[in-house]
Parts: structure tokens; C-alpha cells; sequence
């Protein structure tokens, strides 16, 4: 089992700059900021089953209410602002020339806290893509705030949410695998530890030699993956997981 420690016992996690460092965020980070989860009581399953609204199946069932979901959704984000783990994860990443981060959240905080090196492995809340994969991923704002007639790419297919359902597979997996290989320090934010594949990407680190680290309000459903699990908020423990040395 891993080292469980409480936000008091923190010691910061020392790297030089050109140590690779992969953190992943979860749903955790973002509900610091007012952006409801789906697990949590009063979370958005309560309100849906993921089978009516968030699979394949649902948007060949009843697209109208799938595209009236993420619709609701998008607008749920308005007037949302990173907090201070957003903004320390991209101010870590201006001081590191090996950073990557992997989110599993749909929302833009990461973006709109400055981060670049990022990869959203679930989709983005703000982006529409065709169907059929005739055109690539867009921002979509205009389509978003209507719930009107489903849009249609240029081929004649439906504009669909640029976001991974149930049963599909998440986006850029080899990319993540190549990063995980290579990184010494993997560290997951705020995510249950419940939902593949990502909660084994802990023990694809370790076995490449990182070490792992968990930081969140409560032991992951995966804690023994980690080498150490600190408990506290992302706001509380972010700000100050990490420190920058030359010479680490």
C-alpha cells in the first residue's frame, strides 16, 4: 500500500527543469472551480443515465437530447474561472522543458490558466466535429448556444459534441504511452481512480520507472499504484507539490 499522508505532512516534490514530469487531472480539480462531476451526490448522473445521453448508442437513439445534454452542459461552464491548481500546473509548466499534462476533464480551465502542453484525452466541452470524421474537431460556440436543428458538416453528416462517450476509445492513446515511458515523476490530481485507462496509467508509469504520486481529499479506488497518496484539496496541495531545482 502506498504512503498516505495528510496536506500537512507535504514535502514538495523536487525536480530540475529537465526532469519529465506527467500529471494527470480529473474531475476533482475542476469541481474546486464549480464545474459539477458526474459521481458525486448532486452530480449530473443523477439528473441522467450515461446510457440515454453520453454513448454511440444514445446519439443513434435520440441525438436531440444527447446535443440538449452537452448544450446544457457548455452552459453550466459560463463564468467559470481556474483556481489556484490550474494556475500552478501552468506556471510548473513554464518552468519545466519536459511537461505533460492529461486531462480527463472536458472544460477549458487548464487553457484559460495558461496551460499549452496539453492533451484532453475525453474531448472538449467547447468543440463540435463531424460524424463521419469529415472535418476535424472546431470551436463551436454558435452551435452550443442553440437547441435547434442538429447542424450538418458539409458531407451531409451530423455535427456531434467533440467528446469521447462511453464505449469509444479515448483520444490520443499512443501519444500518452510515449509520454508515460519517459516520464521519472507521474502524479494524478483529483481522479477517482475508477475510470479506464486511465487509472492504469499509474502502474504504466511505475513499471517505466517513475515514481507515482496521488493527490486528492480521499484514497483513489487505484491507491496501490502509488508510491504516495497526499490527502487535500487540489487548491490546498497544487501551489505547493512542486519544487524547481537546477540541480535536482
Amino acid at each position: 500500500m502506498p504512503n498516505v499522508r495528510v496536506h500537512s505532512a507535504f514535502e514538495p516534490l523536487t525536480v530540475s527543469r529537465g526532469t519529465p514530469v506527467f500529471v494527470l487531472t480529473g474531475a476533482g480539480i475542476s469541481a474546486e472551480s464549480g464545474v459539477r462531476t458526474f459521481r458525486d451526490a448532486g452530480g449530473l448522473w443523477e439528473s441522467y443515465r450515461f446510457e440515454d445521453v453520453a454513448s454511440p448508442e444514445a446519439w443513434a437513439k435520440d441525438p436531440a437530447l444527447v446535443w440538449k445534454f452537452y448544450s446544457v452542459r457548455r452552459g453550466q461552464l459560463t463564468g467559470i474561472e481556474p483556481n489556484s491548481a490550474h494556475r500552478a500546473l501552468a506556471a510548473l509548466e513554464r518552468q519545466l522543458d519536459a511537461f505533460f499534462l492529461c486531462t480527463q476533464n472536458v472544460d477549458s480551465l487548464h487553457e484559460l490558466a495558461g496551460s499549452h502542453r496539453l492533451l484532453h484525452m475525453h474531448g472538449e466541452l467547447a468543440k463540435s466535429r463531424c460524424e463521419r470524421g469529415h472535418a476535424p474537431p472546431f470551436d463551436d460556440t454558435a452551435h452550443y448556444l442553440t437547441l435547434a436543428d442538429i447542424p450538418r458538416c458539409d458531407c451531409g453528416g451530423r455535427i456531434r459534441p467533440h467528446i469521447c462517450w462511453f464505449g469509444e476509445v479515448p483520444f490520443d492513446l499512443d501519444r500518452v504511452e510515449v509520454e508515460l515511458a519517459r516520464c521519472r515523476v507521474f502524479v494524478t490530481i483529483g481522479s477517482s481512480g475508477a475510470v479506464y485507462p486511465a487509472a492504469g496509467f499509474a502502474d504504466t508509469a511505475r513499471r517505466a520507472g517513475a515514481r507515482t504520486v496521488y493527490v486528492g481529499p480521499e484514497a483513489p479506488d487505484n491507491a496501490d499504484l502509488f508510491d504516495e497518496c497526499r490527502l487535500g484539496t487540489a487548491t490546498e496541495a497544487v501551489p505547493e507539490l512542486f519544487r524547481v531545482s537546477p540541480s535536482a
